[in-house]
């Protein structure tokens, strides 16, 4: 199918750079991401606002046809049915391939049952194709995953507790080669998955800034605490794991936290630092990275 040369044809955009679901005035928004593949949009997680993002970084949403969910949490996938709904509004026709954990299709099939009233109005009155019929929904597993029109992708099941289906994720096309870590603990089995990769996106956590972000949030019985610290990567061990794979080019990525004004870019770099001596970028919403 044709893609878009309305933009630029190879980068990665970070449209939602925050860890976790809830978002506060000020807040950066949930995790979603674009990756250009030679004009073809891929989005990768999408979390609260991805559509707006997407459509802030010029893609046309009837292009959309290929789309990943690393995981199973809701700042992940809570707007793919909006995004997917949303596109077909806009004139989506033909089909969507969704690639993500068992346990998708029943979001998908409940998120169509929740519209279907809207959906089958819009069928009868505006003629549109049945939304159900575009989408495809395939069970992410270890190893590749797709390989078409020139992409190559591979998964990579990775550690993110109590969850069992969450994977980093690697595209490969037209010498190219980007990496998803994935919501993750330190996992070192990700440095061979990401060898000398053009760009690696990886979760980092802030541990200094933990205490304050879960007074804030409100847990005061420890299991909150207990999730970061065994199921996030610390930005200290992002650093090792990208000069480990000597990739060329790091992101950070799932802030924990990102809503905090106590802690800014400074104390990410200060912390990363030691660990990491290459090309940096800290993760904000609509920021793009050319694929040169």
């Amino acid at each position: 199918m044709p893609y878009s040369s309305s933009i630029a044809q190879n980068f990665v955009a970070l449209l939602g750079t925050k860890g976790g679901p809830a978002i506060r005035p000020g807040s950066s928004s949930p995790t979603a991401n674009l990756l250009m593949a030679e004009g073809r949009p891929v989005v990768v997680d999408c979390g609260l606002g991805v559509t707006r993002g997407l459509i802030d970084q010029g893609v046309e949403l009837e292009d959309l046809g290929l789309i990943f969910i690393t995981h199973l949490h809701s700042d992940h996938y809570l707007d793919l049915g909006p995004l997917l709904h949303t596109a077909w509004t806009a004139g989506l026709k033909t089909p969507v391939d969704i690639y993500g954990p068992e346990g998708l299709e029943d979001y998908w099939l409940g998120f169509l049952q929740s519209m279907k009233a809207d959906i089958d109005l819009r069928i009868e009155d505006e003629g549109r194709p049945d939304l159900a019929t575009l989408v495809n929904i395939h069970v992410l597993d270890d190893g590749q995953v797709l390989q078409e029109h020139g992409l190559t992708v591979s998964a990579l099941r990775n550690e993110h507790p109590p969850l069992i289906d969450t994977f980093a994720l690697s595209f490969k096309w037209a010498a190219r080669h980007v990496v998803f870590s994935g919501d993750t603990a330190y996992f070192p089995p990700l440095a061979p998955f990401a060898r000398g990769c053009d760009l690696l996106i990886h979760e980092a956590m802030l541990s200094p800034a933990l205490d304050a972000l879960v007074k804030r949030v409100g847990n005061t019985d420890g299991r909150l605490m207990r999730h970061l610290l065994r199921s996030h990567t610390p930005v200290e061990d992002a650093g090792r794991i990208a000069t480990e794979a000597g990739v060329r080019a790091l992101a950070l990525h799932h802030l924990i936290p990102a809503d905090d004004a106590d802690y800014g870019e400074a104390d990410w770099l200060d912390a990363i630092k030691p660990h990491w001596d290459g090309p940096l970028f800290v993760g904000r919403d609509g920021l793009r990275i050319p694929l040169g």
